[in-house]
């Protein structure tokens, strides 16, 4: 049976997948660029798309990290001069489909949350950046590693929110 979808070729869907992951920062997970991959096209399946991944990390294309995979100098230069040639109604879904991904990808990129036991003491470090420095950069000292993971978590998820209002409590004048 025919699959619907303006992809099938093997070009093609290589070309989708280094689309995909050129606009992805970071590493991706495999079943995540599968998802997201097959979501944007209907025309082939995941053998197809076994296949050609495959082969862009047999050529150098895309590089197979211990935490999944990323795009290569070579393929990022390789899409950049052939992505035009995938439909642009598959360009603007695939754009649409990892929009939410990349952002949240790029907004943890800016965001650093760790801890470290010393002799006296577990402190956490928090720090963010605004994509062009680092805004912000607190050391703190905690009472163990299990509250040093929850400051971790926290900053994670509400650092913006955290960082104002730091700022307003330094900014503020009685």
């Amino acid at each position: 049976m025919e699959r619907l979808g303006f992809i099938h070729e093997k070009l093609d869907i290589k070309i989708l997948i280094l689309f995909i992951l050129r606009r992805l920062p970071g590493i991706v997970a495999p079943i995540d660029l599968q998802d997201f991959t097959q979501q944007c096209d209907e025309g082939f399946g995941y053998f197809e798309y076994s296949d050609c991944l495959a082969e862009l990390i047999e050529s150098g294309l895309v590089n197979e990290e211990e935490n999944g995979l990323s795009i290569s100098k070579r393929g990022a230069n390789a899409v950049d001069a052939v992505e035009s040639s995938l439909p642009y109604s598959v360009r603007k879904r695939a754009e649409k489909i990892i929009a939410p991904e990349a952002e949240r990808r790029r907004r943890l990129e800016m965001i650093t949350a760790q801890h470290r036991m010393r002799e006296s003491g577990c402190f956490v470090t928090l720090a963010m950046s605004d994509g062009k420095g680092e805004i912000i950069r607190l050391n703190i000292l905690s009472s163990g590693e299990e509250q040093a993971l929850r400051i971790e978590e926290n900053f994670r998820d509400r650092a913006e929110d955290i960082y104002c209002k730091i700022i307003e409590l330094l900014d503020k004048r009685d």
